[in-house]
This record gives structure tokens, C-alpha cells and sequence, in this order.
């Protein structure tokens, strides 16, 4: 089944979807049985969602973020309520790290996530530098969350240091831009000639702290940008949601829970972002990432 492979989901996961039993989608994989109308309606679109072939109307979308910025009137000083609430506090640490580093490949679960963030074990089973991505994501995140309190401008300096600390111990060339060339694996998205990455970052900043009503829009085209340049060797993936996480709280919008679950889906639309300038399924996506923070964050 086709379907399977794309999404990357579980016959239980997809048994969910489709509101069927396990037994069912077993006989649909092994071509026992087929579909009927209404599962292959859902199927289909499904398809299309994961292929990035997906139509948002403007009008959904534009209530989607309506919604999101009414959220946003009705709180007001979200980043001073999530370092002063720890529980908050706590499970954005946990949500943010667990899912940007699961993204990136790691096998740490979000349990051992949890039990290296806040009790600094250390897990004999599992590598060092899995678990030294956890420390340097919570280093990361605190340290742009205190930067954050005093400024609200996102600066070059700030985007190389969260780089610097996310791949301290990691790698050698934490800090600064790349020198050579790279590819991103499994996309046809070019990156950007190292020779002109300083400049593109230049370029970028301005984009960054341009002043826009449409922040979600805003952020889109920015994280799209970001990633296409690929400005450092590795890491490039979580410094690109952390900025993200900046660009939402200087806007008073809690931070964007972009889920390893939904990576095919996260990929997808960034590609089609790069490679059409469309940027509807990336920002319905981000939409559904700030709900999710907002679910994190309570409040009105």
C-alpha cells in the first residue's frame, strides 16, 4: 500500500485515520480486499497531503491565523508567564528539545529525554553525542529565552551563538559559517555557495526583523530562506527552530511545537516552500504548531 510507505505510519496509525480496524488495513496491504469509497476518498487525501499536492483555501487559512492572533491579544507577556510558571517552563523545555533533536535522527526517546534534562542522567545505552544534543538544546533554549527578556531583535551574533552552544563539545566548527559545500540529503533543494553565505545571512536578518503584519507568513518565508542557505556544516535544523521559537515569542505567540511525528509533513511543505515560493502548506502547518504551543501554554 502506497499510502504506507509515504506517510511512514503504522497500520494502527492508519487503521486510526481511516476508521477501521487492523484487520482491515492488513487485508488492504496485502491486496485481500480493497477500500471502500468513503476510505479511499480519505486516502486520496491523504495522498495529496503527503505529496504536498494539498489545496489550503485562503480563506481557511487566513481564519486559522485569526484565530492564533486573537490568542496572541488575549495573553499578553507570554515569554514573561512561561519563565515565571515552571511547570510551562518545564514542558516547553521538554516538547522543544525531545522533537527538534527526534527530527534530526536521534533514538532518544522522550522519557530519556526528560530523565537527561532534569536529572542529568546519563544513559549508558544510548551515545554520548545524542545526549550531548540534549544538554546543548536546553543550553540553547535558556539562553535565548534570557536574551529575549532584553532584546527583541534577532541579530547574526545571536543566531552563531546558538549554534555555537547547540554544537558545543560536537562538533569543531561550532559558531561559524561553513566553508564548503553541502547538499541537503533526500532533497533537490540547492544550497547556497559558502562564499556568499555571510551575505545571505546579512540579507536574511533584515527579513527576520523586517516589521509585517502576517507573522506567520513572515516566519515561512524566513525559515524556508534559512534552511536553503544552510549556513553551518550541521545543526542548521535546530538553530532554524529556534529562531522560529524567537521570531513567535518577540510577537507574543508561544513557541511552535513542530512534532517528530509529523517530519514527512514538516519536509514536505518546506520543500515546497524552496522550491515554488508557496508557502500556504508550511503556514497551515505552522499554524497547527502554534496551536499546539498555545495548548502548552494555557492561558485565554
Amino acid at each position: 500500500m502506497i499510502i504506507q510507505r509515504l506517510t511512514g505510519l503504522t497500520q494502527e496509525k492508519l487503521a486510526g485515520k481511516f476508521g477501521v480496524s487492523f484487520v482491515t488495513i492488513n487485508s488492504w496491504i496485502n491486496g485481500k480486499s480493497v477500500p471502500h469509497l468513503k476510505a479511499q476518498a480519505l486516502i486520496d487525501e491523504l495522498y495529496k497531503q503527503y505529496t504536498g499536492q494539498k489545496i489550503i483555501p485562503k480563506n481557511v487559512l487566513q481564519a486559522k491565523k485569526e484565530l492564533i492572533y486573537l490568542k496572541s491579544k488575549n495573553n499578553k507577556n507570554i515569554l514573561k508567564k512561561i519563565l515565571n510558571k515552571p511547570d510551562i517552563y518545564d514542558e516547553f523545555l521538554l516538547l522543544l528539545t525531545y522533537h527538534t533533536n527526534s527530527i534530526e535522527g536521534s533514538t532518544l526517546n522522550e522519557n530519556e529525554t526528560g530523565a537527561i534534562l532534569f536529572y542529568d542522567k546519563v544513559l549508558p545505552n544510548k551515545s554520548l553525542v545524542e545526549q550531548m544534543e540534549v544538554k546543548n538544546h536546553k543550553a540553547a533554549l535558556q539562553y535565548l529565552l534570557k536574551y529575549l527578556v532584553k532584546e527583541e531583535k534577532i541579530t547574526e551574533e545571536l543566531i552563531l551563538k546558538l549554534h555555537l552552544i547547540l554544537m558545543n563539545s560536537i562538533r569543531d566548527d561550532a559558531g561559524f559559517y561553513r566553508r564548503y559545500g553541502v547538499r541537503i540529503v533526500g532533497a533537490n533543494v540547492p544550497t547556497a555557495n559558502y562564499i556568499k553565505v555571510p551575505d545571505l545571512m546579512e540579507k536574511l536578518t533584515t527579513l527576520i526583523n523586517a516589521k509585517k503584519n502576517d507573522i506567520v507568513n513572515q516566519i515561512s518565508e524566513v525559515h524556508s530562506v534559512f534552511e536553503k542557505i544552510h549556513p553551518f556544516g550541521d545543526g542548521n535544523g535546530r538553530v532554524g527552530r529556534l529562531i522560529i521559537v524567537a521570531m513567535l515569542l518577540i510577537k507574543n505567540f508561544p513557541p511552535a511545537i513542530i512534532r517528530q511525528e509529523n517530519k514527512k509533513l514538516y519536509y514536505t511543505y518546506l520543500n515546497k516552500a524552496q522550491l515554488h515560493e508557496d508557502f500556504s502548506l508550511l503556514e497551515d502547518f505552522l499554524c497547527d504548531a502554534i496551536e499546539d504551543g498555545f495548548d502548552v501554554f494555557g492561558g485565554e
